[in-house]
């Protein structure tokens, strides 16, 4: 099972308040997220500052396309993203648009798992050709006071990689929490407060890598 990536979510009001922990942390991250509050507030010149910063980087444009999934995907593109993401709520037809767009961009299109999605959306997103997945936590745990992961969120994430995906894991992820998917296949974790809030970014980074490399390294070994 590869070890997963490390994906640093920039969720800020405008764009110094994102550099300054991504420059720090920068060298312990493989992916870079222009967050949705930060495409929105600064638009696509976030994505070209930031491509023009690490441009050995790979960068998601987490605009969470609903519709005008041409326009916006192609913007964001152009601007230097290699990824976008696309809401699940969205018409197949969207994801599809979306999907062509990055093809014709040599990039790629995640499909955004919110509440209320169905297996039979996923066999759909997997028929248009989109392999990329972003699963949260349960709302309805976190909501009930659940803060870990819990069996029904590690088997959906199983069942989507036998489906063919690649599996990001979002919602506020601690370092510590990375144990508990020991033995799941799990393509990106994503860290945003627990390492962009912190005393030490690069530290906090540093310990992420750490905790992933412990638990998928020793994973690789057994096998």
């Amino acid at each position: 099972m590869p070890k997963p990536l490390l994906q640093l979510a920039l969720d800020t009001f405008d764009l110094p308040s994102a550099l300054a922990p991504l420059q720090q942390a920068a060298p312990h991250i493989d992916i870079i997220e222009v967050g949705t509050i930060l495409c929105l507030a600064e638009g696509m010149g976030a994505v070209r500052i930031i491509r023009s910063l690490f441009p050995d980087k790979t960068i998601l444009a987490d605009v969470r396309i609903a519709e005008a999934g041409g326009i916006i995907a192609k913007m964001a593109f152009e601007a230097g993203a290699d990824w976008v993401s696309v809401v699940s709520g969205a018409a197949p037809s969207t994801a599809e648009v979306v999907y062509n767009v990055a093809q014709e961009h040599g990039g790629e299109a995640q499909i955004e798992l919110s509440d209320g999605w169905t297996w039979n959306q996923a066999e759909r997103w997997r028929e248009i050709g989109i392999d990329q997945a972003i699963i949260h936590r349960s709302r309805d745990a976190e909501a009930q006071g659940e803060l870990s992961w819990g069996r029904a969120d590690l088997d959906s994430i199983g069942r989507l990689s036998d489906m063919g995906y690649r599996v990001t894991v979002a919602g506020s992820v601690r370092a510590d929490d990375i144990p508990t998917f020991a033995g799941v296949p799990v393509h990106v974790f994503i860290a945003g407060r627990a390492i962009r809030n912190a005393a030490d970014p690069a530290a906090a980074a540093a310990e992420f890598q750490k905790a992933i490399a412990g638990v998928y390294t020793a994973q690789e070994q057994e096998s």
